[in-house]
């Protein structure tokens, strides 16, 4: 019994020498006591033949260990590899993080990869050690503890707001998973708390990163973005809200030492997995920022930039479909004037929230509304007009599915079918809602304009020639050079 891709010398390194950046990126189990911990657990080394390495909790729990209550090993950032992967396996991933399991079952995590159920199974367990039922479950357990300790919700409701079909399948796996009661991890949770009692529907947590994090540049990507209503961006803190699978709700992020504090507002408690899944991923806080530095800075042109930037992330989304009428909004335009076609649309035809919270006051528009009536809102060249009218229709439709689970060279192919949508539309598209790594935008102005600022080739064949070198973190390169121009 061991790990899937995984070096169990440099594994037995990081976790002797207690190496937070592995944090997430594998489990360290031990076979005595049977438990299974973060590589930067505080308890003391174990025996080197005492330890198993797996590449995910939901590994571990099916060979029989428990979550250490000590260093609380689902609380960390995520894998980077489900970020850098594009197969099947970090496909599935990043979807059943989001719910998809929960809400549509296996079936309807196959469909949306594109595979039979019995070989997207397969697939899951040779690659991760566990199928696409046992991670789901781990899922649910982790949104299950944040719901025990962040809220004053009831045990019942806890259950079924994590995904769990009953109370019993709920205790049974909160004993199995943390080895204890669901009252215990609560009266634990408020020995180590200072806040004051939690409130139902809202909740409070911390979204942990690798360090470093460039927050303020990545701050100042979205302030410069955010749509009036939407999104707001003030006094150091960064605010939306968010259309979620079975609700609506707002999220306030603010950064602290290491982690982002987070408040949450739900109408939905089930919603609560799907929304900090969404969160981490708009803020890349699974990214291996020294991975990224370590190629990005061996490049002379990039690497003072590297340098004075550390932890740059790539700012991700929160809705697939959004990020598109946003990418199309943008296309040609200046992102100032992109900012406020985005805003009249969305004061003509977002819905607005359920209860205003502050200056958040309305939900992005969904594509049947601006299929329906975005024709009276919005303005510019006619070619670009019935381009965003077209899209959304698909995918308001169901002819046009763009999601965290998406095929990359498909979703590129399907988005430029449509006229009007160019490779930057489609590359766009890539990089924020898959979070696609290595994608250059070379047709961008403001990308070729900070290419030139740093002494590099400005053209679209001499700089992709010349970017070969920074794979797979292009991506993270276009960050630099936009930050450059």
């Amino acid at each position: 019994m061991g790990c899937v891709r995984i070096d169990e010398e440099q594994g037995y390194r990081a976790s002797a020498s207690r190496d937070a950046r592995f944090d997430g990126q594998f489990i360290v189990a031990v076979r005595t006591t049977r438990i299974y911990c973060r590589p930067s657990c505080p308890a003391i080394t174990p025996k080197r033949q005492n330890m198993l390495f797996f590449p995910t909790a939901a590994a571990a729990q099916q060979a029989g260990f428990r979550a250490c209550r000590r260093c609380l090993p689902d609380s960390v950032p995520g894998s980077p590899e489900w970020n850098l992967r594009a197969d099947l396996a970090g496909r599935a991933m990043r979807l059943i993080t989001d719910g998809v399991v929960e809400r549509e079952g296996v079936p309807g995590l196959a469909r949306r990869v594109g595979y039979s159920e019995r070989h997207l199974t397969r697939v899951l367990t040779a690659e991760l050690g566990a199928g696409p039922l046992a991670l789901a479950r781990a899922h649910r357990a982790h949104s299950a503890r944040l719901l025990i300790e962040t809220t004053g919700l009831g045990f019942a409701d806890i259950a079924f707001a994590a995904g769990f079909a009953s109370v019993r399948q709920f205790n049974d796996t909160i004993r199995a998973v943390f080895a204890t009661t669901p009252s215990g991890l609560r009266v634990a949770a408020k020995r180590r708390s200072r806040s004051a009692g939690p409130a139902a529907g809202k909740v409070t947590l911390r979204l942990p990163y690798r360090e470093p994090f460039d927050v303020a540049g990545l701050f100042a990507f979205l302030a410069a973005r955010a749509v009036p209503g939407v999104e707001t961006v003030q006094d150091g803190e960064y605010a939306r809200t968010l259309r979620l699978p079975h609700g609506t709700g707002t999220a306030r992020l603010r950064p602290a030492g290491g982690h982002l504090d987070c408040t949450l507002k739900l109408t939905d408690m089930r919603d609560l997995g799907s929304a900090v899944s969404r969160l981490r991923r708009l803020f890349d806080l699974d990214a291996d920022p020294g991975a990224v530095a370590e190629v990005l800075g061996g490049d002379p042109a990039l690497a003072a930039s590297v340098a004075a930037t550390p932890g740059m992330r790539l700012p991700g989304s929160v809705d697939g479909a959004e990020i598109v009428t946003r990418a199309l909004a943008g296309q040609q335009i200046s992102v100032a004037a992109a900012r406020t076609a985005l805003g009249s649309l969305a004061a003509a035809l977002g819905d607005p929230l359920p209860a205003p919270d502050g200056a958040l006051t309305t939900l992005f528009p969904t594509p049947a509304a601006i299929a329906a009536r975005g024709a009276e809102v919005l303005t510019g060249p006619r070619r670009r007009i019935d381009t965003m009218l077209t899209v959304n229709a698909a995918l308001a439709g169901g002819e046009l599915d763009v999601h965290v689970g998406a095929d990359p060279d498909e979703l590129s192919h399907t988005l430029r079918e449509f006229a009007g949508v160019g490779p930057w539309t489609a590359g766009y598209v890539l990089m924020r809602v898959l979070g696609a790594p290595d994608v250059l935008l070379t047709t961008d102005v403001a990308l070729r304009k900070g290419a030139g600022v740093l002494g590099l080739p400005s053209t679209s064949d001499e700089l992709l020639a010349r970017a070969s070198a920074w794979r797979p973190w292009r991506s993270y390169a276009g960050m630099h050079l936009w930050r450059a121009g």
